[in-house]
């Protein structure tokens, strides 16, 4: 579990085979929390997985684990997706199906038992949800979506936080693909 008040979470989701019909098609739910100690970053990774599912559960699955782990409560707490289903969710629409008794006004709510449990550990925290756009060259969100598609393939479950493998990942991208060589990492600002 995340001890710090001040975590920024980058999550992403994956479903495999969704331009099929008829078959199941796995999903992958992941994401990496990093803080700032003073001393540096301290980042960890966790991911869940289901065998039958859709882009959107596991986009709304990404937050409801992540916000799960964190201990301290209140948390302040960034939530960086590439799922514009759930950002605008939390932002945008939860309020007005609330206030309509979790009702929308054109029909039912698609993964309503998910968004409930979203709100109730959302509730939590101080949250600012922030939208990126996916495969765009965010290092935090490809590797993000890393975790959630090796999840998706292989059923997976990291059963808590574990230790980040960005720092190797980036490592890898960088010698291997040429990729984010001008990403550095610094302090938060003040």
């Amino acid at each position: 579990m995340i001890e710090a008040h001040n975590v920024a979470i980058f999550a992403d989701e994956s479903c495999l085979g969704n331009q099929f019909q008829g078959r199941a098609n796995p999903g992958g739910a992941a994401g990496m929390m990093e803080y700032w100690t003073g001393d540096g970053w301290v980042r960890r990774d966790y991911w869940t997985s289901e065998p039958d599912t859709t882009n959107n559960r596991m986009a709304l699955s990404s937050a409801i684990v992540g916000l799960g782990l964190l201990r301290k409560s209140p948390c302040d707490v960034r939530f960086v997706s590439d799922s514009q289903y759930l950002v605008k969710g939390m932002t945008e629409w939860l309020m007005g199906w609330k206030a309509r008794g979790w009702k929308r006004k054109a029909g039912r709510i698609e993964n309503l038992d998910l968004w409930k449990e979203l709100d109730r550990v959302a509730s939590q925290h101080q949250i600012e949800w922030t939208w990126v756009r996916g495969h765009a060259e965010h290092p935090q969100n490809e590797y993000a979506d890393h975790l959630a598609t090796t999840a998706a393939e292989e059923g997976a479950f990291s059963d808590g936080l574990i230790e980040s493998g960005f720092g190797a990942w980036l490592e890898a991208q960088r010698n291997l693909h040429g990729r984010y060589r001008d990403y550095l990492e610094s302090a938060p600002p003040p």
